[in-house]
C-alpha cells in the first residue's frame, strides 16, 4: 500500500469526501468538502468514484511526499501548486512519481485547494464518511507534520486521457447567490427582505466551514420572541438578534434557534467554498422550482 507523507500541513487539511448524509435524525451532520464540484471534478480527472476521499488544502502552505507512484490531480483554488520546482497544472491529471513531493503555495484566487490522489485517501470511515466535521469533531483528524495517509486500491476506472478541463478561476469579484425564501421570513421586517437583495454584502473574516458571516446593513426582527431549535440545512441565511446574518454552511450545526430569512439554492451552495475575507456577495431571488 502506498501513502502520503504530510511534510508541511498547512493552515489547515482536512480528508474531505462527499460527507454522510441521512443522519440528521441522529444528531449527526452531513459535512463533507465544502467545494463538491472541485472535489468530484479531482476524482473523476484520476479515474477514482465521484466519492473517494481527497484532500481539502485551505489557503495552501501544504506539502507532501509520494511514498509511490501516485496519480493526482488539483482542482478548487488557484496558486502556485508545484513538484520540485515545476508548476502543476489545475484540473488535469498529474504524475507524482514516488519519493517526489507536492507543495502548494498560497492561493491567489478562491480559499481551498482539493486535492485528489487515484485510490483514494484510505483512512478509517466514521459512520460511512471519511469527512472531517469540524463542528463536531467527527472523523479523521486535521493532517499535521510527519502523517502518513494511507493511499487506497487503484480503482477499475482508468485515468481519462484529458489534458485539462475548462474551469473558470474562482473569482474575486462581488458574487451572487441564488436563494429562496426561508421558512422564517415573516420574523423579519418587510425591509429586512429588501435590504437582502438591494445590498452588497462583505465576507467576514470570521467564516469557516460551519458558516460564513457576512457584513453589511442590520436586518432588523419584528417577532421578537424566542424560536424554539429546528432544523437546519446548509445555505439557510440565519439572523441572529443583533440583526447580522450569517449562511449556514456543510459543518453547520443539525438545529438552530435564529429564525431564517432565506436559503441558498444547491447549484450556488459550492461557490460558499471559494469566498475571500472581504469579498462581496449579493442575493438574487431564483426562480421556478
Amino acid at each position: 500500500m502506498s501513502d502520503l507523507t504530510v511534510i508541511r500541513s498547512g493552515a489547515l487539511t482536512l480528508v474531505q469526501d462527499l460527507g454522510r448524509p441521512g443522519l440528521a435524525h441522529l444528531g449527526v451532520g452531513a459535512s463533507g468538502t465544502m467545494d463538491r464540484g472541485a472535489l468530484t471534478l479531482a476524482n473523476r480527472l484520476v479515474g477514482n468514484p465521484p466519492d473517494a476521499a481527497g484532500l481539502e488544502i485551505l489557503l495552501g502552505g501544504a506539502e507532501l511526499r509520494a511514498g509511490g507512484d501516485a496519480w493526482i490531480a488539483v482542482t478548487g483554488a488557484r496558486g502556485s501548486v508545484a513538484i520540485g520546482g515545476q508548476e502543476v497544472s489545475p484540473n488535469v491529471a498529474t504524475l507524482l512519481e514516488a519519493g517526489r513531493a507536492i507543495s502548494f503555495g498560497p492561493a491567489e484566487h478562491g480559499i481551498r485547494y482539493y486535492l485528489s490522489v487515484r485510490g483514494g485517501i484510505d483512512v478509517a470511515p466514521v459512520l460511512g464518511s471519511r469527512s472531517r466535521d469540524t463542528l463536531a469533531h467527527l472523523g479523521p483528524a486535521p493532517i499535521a507534520d510527519g502523517d502518513s495517509l494511507p493511499i487506497g486500491s487503484a480503482p477499475g476506472d482508468p485515468v481519462p486521457v484529458i489534458d485539462t478541463v475548462p474551469v473558470d478561476v474562482p473569482t474575486d469579484g462581488t458574487v451572487t447567490l441564488e436563494v429562496r425564501p426561508g421558512p422564517r421570513r415573516d420574523w423579519l421586517a418587510a425591509d429586512a427582505w429588501e435590504r437582502l437583495f438591494a445590498s452588497e454584502w462583505r465576507v467576514s473574516a470570521r467564516s469557516d466551514r460551519s458558516g460564513i458571516r457576512i457584513d453589511g446593513p442590520e436586518l432588523s426582527r419584528v417577532v421578537t420572541r424566542e424560536l424554539p431549535s429546528e432544523g437546519m440545512t446548509p445555505g439557510a441565511i440565519q439572523v441572529s438578534p443583533d440583526g447580522a446574518p450569517t449562511i449556514l454552511a456543510v459543518d453547520h450545526p443539525v438545529t438552530g434557534g435564529y429564525p431564517v430569512i432565506a436559503v441558498v439554492t444547491d447549484d450556488s451552495l459550492d461557490l460558499l467554498a471559494q469566498l475571500r475575507p472581504g469579498q462581496g456577495i449579493r442575493f438574487r431571488l431564483a426562480t421556478g422550482r
